[in-house]
């Protein structure tokens, strides 16, 4: 179910559908458990935002990996 939901809202967005879910959602819940619940969509938001405005060659993977090394600095805090 989530799959299809992927790829329709892909196509609704007019975006590239080769989606990471499974990375999306392991940043999700290293958000929402090493920062607070709330975190979890708003720091996909937030990684999505800055993909989308990168001139970065894969946008994606370097907002999200960004995102995972400021996720694993507050858990070592």
């Amino acid at each position: 179910m989530l799959d299809r939901w992927v790829d329709e809202l892909c196509i609704a967005l007019g975006i590239a559908d080769d989606v990471d879910v499974d990375a999306i959602l392991d940043l999700a819940s290293d958000a929402a458990h090493g920062v607070e619940r709330r975190a979890a969509p708003v720091t996909t938001f937030l990684v999505g935002l800055a993909a989308g405005r990168s001139s970065a060659a894969e946008p994606v993977g370097e907002a999200m990996a960004k995102a995972a090394a400021l996720l694993r600095q507050q858990a070592s805090e």
